[in-house]
């Protein structure tokens, strides 16, 4: 096992760069030294080794970053997408040239192995062309058709304008992936944002401020680091929250944010279920689903938490699925690739996924493989589990680490009944030699995510919606041009078509002719037989002849 340990280029010093922000008042420059900003240590979950330190930026510190960041929002939406895309487009090509720094910071701070901590980088080097070349298409004027001949007489258009500044609030599973998935299409949008990254992982984030630092871009994307009241600063002051994290958070969020009157977006907490028939290439789903429960050692939203197996293959896919996950690599890697699965984020969770495992012992299920703690860091070993139920916690709790429960079912309407039978709805898989079978049951499921013969890949395609129903979450990022409009304003324009009147029929005074005529009018275009010409009868008494 490979204890080394790359040091995060994050613990470095910045490059000084020169605002438009206000200068603070000088009673506040001249605080004691006693009452300095307190700081956060940052250290690889695996090893325990100090990898760096942040400062933890105060309420007032967040309100201030939001003012300096609405100075120059208004020119960074001015340059419109086309000019925002030249900026994007060599961000990218920053994090092209600093992937294998990135990689060590992303390591230094998670304990993953090297080949994870390259997917951070390549998935934000993706999706950052995906919507610095699409965000002028995305945000083009909308010219609706009328929905009624009457209305051709109006050109109708949808503007798409950007809040100002998007507070966007991460966790610690992807450091650098997870802020790329909002704060590039935020930016694309025309909106400067405010990053709060987890306190566990920090320094990742960082590195992406220093980049967009390095290239020169305006100043209209910043990083504040800090704990709880940290966020909950950056959810006070910003005009729009994306928040990432768990279920119990993101509801406090919500509340912050209606007492506010501002829009939000949260993606939740997952319990994801795979559906294994008696139809599927078992080798295909024991290794699609040892990949989905245990890749990125169970942290994923989206992992596979639960598994439900056909009574006539079950057998023979355990035994599969646990050969599998009991050959998994588990340690320490360095910049070159020896292990599978590294180490979870922090103690907490490792105390969660024991006490998963406990309960689901305690009660009469068996584990296959793994159960316990790794022997190094906060490492839990992959773990299969067999003879579980829906009472217990490694059922009903998400676990967020390398565990994978399996049941027996009697059928499909069986394994969608259990599926089903959950608070969560991120996503699912099916696991079928039949695609058509596959998609009838994926729309059986509640989900906002199905999968069929596979794991993840819809998190791979930005055309796609990625959004939780239930507890799982409101709103979704992503879905094509969605992904950038979620981040704007809509406003509706009408102008006239035609040449116009002094006024309008319904315009004062009151005229019962002219009304009887618009609403003949209007029903002729949009009802249906004799109803198009048949007024009420009230409607028929004869009125003001004005």
């Amino acid at each position: 096992m490979t204890n080394t340990d790359p040091a995060p280029a994050a613990a470095k010093k910045a490059p000084a760069r020169k605002t438009a922000a206000k200068k603070a008042p000088a009673q506040q420059a001249a605080q004691p030294v006693a009452d300095a900003p307190a700081t956060l240590e940052v250290r690889n979950p695996g090893t325990g080794a100090l990898v760096g330190t942040v400062p933890v930026t105060s309420a007032d510190e967040v309100a201030a970053k939001v003012r300096e960041l609405r100075l120059f929002q208004p020119e960074w939406e001015a340059i419109g997408p086309d000019g925002r895309k030249e900026w994007l487009l060599k961000f990218q090509d920053w994090l092209i040239d600093n992937t294998d720094t990135l990689a060590d910071v992303v390591q230094s701070e998670t304990g993953k192995p090297r080949v994870d901590s390259l997917i951070d980088p390549a998935f934000a080097t993706d999706l950052v062309g995906y919507y610095a070349r699409r965000a002028a298409k995305f945000l083009a004027d909308d010219h609706p058709s009328p929905h009624s001949p009457l209305a051709r007489v109006k050109k109708l258009t949808t503007v798409y304008k950007p809040y100002p500044v998007v507070g966007v609030i991460t966790p610690w599973n992807f450091p650098l992936a997870m802020p790329a998935l909002d704060v590039i299409p935020a930016l694309a949008a025309g909106a400067a944002v405010l990053l709060k990254p987890s306190e566990v992982t920090p320094l990742s984030a960082l590195e992406m401020a220093r980049g967009w630092a390095e290239i020169g871009a305006p100043p209209v994307f910043a990083v504040v680091t800090g704990a709880g009241a940290t966020g909950g600063a950056v959810v006070e002051h910003t005009d729009y929250i994306q928040f990432t994290g768990s279920t119990a958070t993101g509801r406090k969020i919500a509340v912050a944010c209606a007492e506010r009157m501002v829009p939000y977006s949260l993606e939740l907490g997952g319990k994801d279920p795979a559906i294994v028939l008696a139809d599927a290439d078992l080798d295909r789903a024991a290794h699609g689903i040892a990949f989905g429960g245990m890749f990125n050692s169970g942290q994923v939203c989206i992992s596979v938490e639960r598994v439900y197996v056909e009574a006539p293959v079950y057998d023979e896919f355990v035994a599969k699925l646990t050969a599998n996950v009991k050959a998994l690599r588990q340690g320490i890697d360095g910049r070159e690739s020896k292990h599978d699965v590294g180490a979870l984020a922090n103690e907490n969770q490792t105390n969660i996924v024991q006490r998963h495992v406990d309960e689901a012992v305690a009660a009469g299920a068996k584990v296959l493989t793994g159960g316990k703690r790794a022997g190094f860091g906060t490492a839990f070993e992959p773990t299969v589990l067999v003879d579980v139920d829906h009472t217990m916690s490694c059922i009903t709790e998400e676990t967020f680490g390398p565990t994978l429960p399996v049941l027996k079912v009697a059928d499909e309407a069986e394994a969608v009944r259990l599926a089903n039978d959950s608070i969560y709805g991120l996503s699912a898989s099916v696991w079928t030699g039949d695609k058509d079978r596959g998609e009838r049951i994926a729309r059986q499921l509640n989900a906002g995510a199905v999968n069929i013969n596979d794991v993840f890949s819809n998190l791979f395609n930005f055309a796609l919606p990625m959004g939780g129903w239930g507890q799982s979450g409101v709103g979704a990022r992503w879905g094509g041009a969605n992904g950038v409009r979620k981040y704007c304003r809509q406003q509706a324009i009408t102008a006239p078509m035609l040449p116009t009147q002094d006024k309008e029929l319904f315009w004062y005074p009151y005229s019962m002719p002219k009304l009887l005529f618009a609403l003949g009018a209007m029903r002729a275009a949009g009802a249906r037989g004799l109803r198009r010409i048949d007024l009420p009868a009230v409607l028929k008494l004869k009125g003001d002849n004005k």
